[in-house]
């Protein structure tokens, strides 16, 4: 590495630190090799860049500081073993959501199992889970038809099934009763009025984070929707608030259907997600 590249760097994590953001120095290091079109590992291999990068990489840092998400400037999030096309109109997924994938992708399933991936945005979950299964029947479904556009661009190439609807909707996909070996959701479920970081507040959209006054509002009606989707012994895994992973765990439990009713915590220890399996029908359990 250059040393006036190192130098740059060095000033550029100086401003992000300024404008408030914890990860400054990985946020540049990230940048700089977004734009030199190599890796952040690579860096230090990293000669001399183009001519215009200097100046490219000023502006990716103003807009940095000005708490735009680093995934809005690189147009490209990380999740688990695949990269998405993100930006706004669209939510980021988070880190956090990977322990669920882990958890998914460990469980026993049939090799063409059936896949419903719920308030897919960016089709994170199914196309994750998609690269590592790739026999599953994957379906993938959000109201929302800006996010949509961003999941169909994911998703190109694969044989994932993208719907519009809203997962809330007792109506919605009755050809999978009782059809779905696994069911991954990650709903909006931040309660209404949380303080948040500005990437957040003011660039993931609302409709995708806030869940009620409670966090609570989807959640409530997927899991009733999972309890008539999953076949005897599917398994269903949701993400919740940290504040609300007890309440997940009485909701799943009040649906009278599922076993092994689990919390987990996220890479940070935090209460993130809640699974379940599908009782056995009255017939199986007897036979």
């Amino acid at each position: 590495m250059t040393h006036r590249l190192r130098q740059a760097i060095v000033d550029a994590a100086g401003t992000l630190a300024d404008a408030g953001i914890g990860t400054a120095l990985i946020d540049a290091e990230l940048l700089a090799a977004h734009l030199a079109g190599t890796d952040r590992g690579r860096l230090a291999l990293l000669d001399v860049p183009d001519p215009g990068f200097f100046d490219r990489f000023q502006h990716a840092i103003a807009a940095r500081a000005r708490r735009i998400p680093l995934q809005h400037i690189t147009g490209t999030a990380p999740f688990g073993p695949v990269h998405l096309q993100v930006g706004p109109g669209v939510f980021i997924p988070r880190p956090e959501t990977e322990a669920l994938l882990e958890w998914a992708l460990a469980q026993p399933l049939p090799s063409e199992a059936v896949i419903l991936d719920l308030c897919t945005g960016s089709g994170a979950l199914a196309i994750a889970l998609a690269s590592q299964r790739p026999e599953a029947r994957v379906i993938a479904v959000d109201d929302d038809a800006e996010a949509l556009e961003y999941a169909r661009r994911n998703a190109a190439g694969t044989t994932i099934r993208i719907v519009q609807g809203d997962v809330t909707d007792a109506r919605l996909l009755p050809e999978l009763a009782g059809a779905v070996d696994l069911l991954v959701a990650n709903p909006p479920y931040v309660p209404a009025g949380t303080a948040l970081e500005p990437e957040v507040a003011q660039h993931d959209p609302g409709h995708a984070v806030f869940g009620g006054s409670d966090g609570m509002a989807v959640i409530g009606p997927l899991v009733t929707n999972a309890a008539r989707w999953l076949k005897p012994g599917g398994l269903l895994a949701v993400e919740h608030d940290d504040a609300t992973g007890d309440a997940t765990v009485g909701i799943v439990v009040q649906a009278g259907v599922f076993e092994q009713v689990t919390a987990h915590r996220d890479l940070n220890g935090r209460p993130r997600f809640v699974t379940a399996r599908s009782a056995p029908s009255p017939q199986d359990a007897t036979r």
